[in-house]
């Protein structure tokens, strides 16, 4: 019997899966799986239930996201041009499917629980923090995007996703999208120093548009969204959605 006992044991030992090493962000050594990068506009306040609904959707894409895939959620940094990233993790794994006998589901639900979901929505409702400003480089922000998440070698071949919660209204030097500026459409844009300046490469990542509508600044949401699918084609991206929120 003490010999079966051992027997047992020795299989449990030698049959268990190697434990996946990671680095310091929670990805596997060799990287993340997949990516999915957040991208919020704080240049202006969201209505009380447009933060409601975005936060939801933010939840769900926090609790759906797939293991050992990357999570950013980045704001405007409108003073640089650039965006800056509240969180970036990769999602470690829920213990959801894990085996009792050979690894421990509930330590690991509640390591991610603390490592992931608990400051993925600290990060999510820091995000929703307005940051209000004079200009909304939103071109300059999908870019550095691009070029920190999308462009190495590997990322390339990786599932890659780009959420974007804005009212789209770019606003620079460069080109503007206030009615003041003049038509929104392609043709503009194309001949203002921005197209060549915000040119960038999305690597065909899946783009989502959580639009905020601002009937005051951009009366024609129709002709707004069309000028922003034909950007993220224009530059290397499928657009699957743009999905116009609540409350706005």
């Amino acid at each position: 019997m003490a010999l079966a006992g051992l027997s047992g044991f020795a299989w449990l030992k030698f049959s268990s899966p190697e434990k996946l090493r990671r680095d310091a962000l929670d990805c596997p050594i060799s990287g993340p799986e997949g990516i999915s990068v957040v991208l919020v506009d704080t240049s202006d306040d969201l209505p009380a239930a447009t933060g409601r609904e975005v936060r939801g959707i933010l939840d769900d894409l926090v609790s759906g996201l797939p293991a050992n895939h990357l999570l950013e959620i980045r704001v405007l940094d409108i003073a640089q041009y650039r965006s800056k990233a509240l969180f970036s993790r990769c999602n470690p794994g829920d213990g959801s499917g894990l085996s009792e006998w050979t690894d421990n589901p509930r330590m690991a639900r509640s390591r991610w629980e603390e490592s992931f979901r608990k400051p993925a929505a600290d990060a999510v409702r820091n995000s929703l923090a307005s940051a209000k400003a004079a200009s909304s480089p939103i071109m300059a922000a999908l870019q550095d995007v691009a070029i920190d998440r999308f462009s190495s070698e590997r990322t390339r071949s990786l599932p890659k996703r780009l959420i974007v919660i804005s009212d789209m209204i770019e606003h620079t030097r460069d080109y503007s999208q206030y009615p003041r500026a003049g038509d929104p459409g392609y043709a503009r844009f194309r001949q203002s120093p921005a197209y060549t300046k915000y040119r960038t490469s999305l690597h065909g990542a899946r783009v989502t548009i959580d639009y905020v509508t601002r009937p005051s600044v951009m009366p024609d949401a129709g002709k707004h969204a069309e000028f922003w699918s034909t950007w993220v084609k224009d530059n290397g991206g499928v657009l699957d959605l743009i999905h116009r929120l609540q409350g706005t």
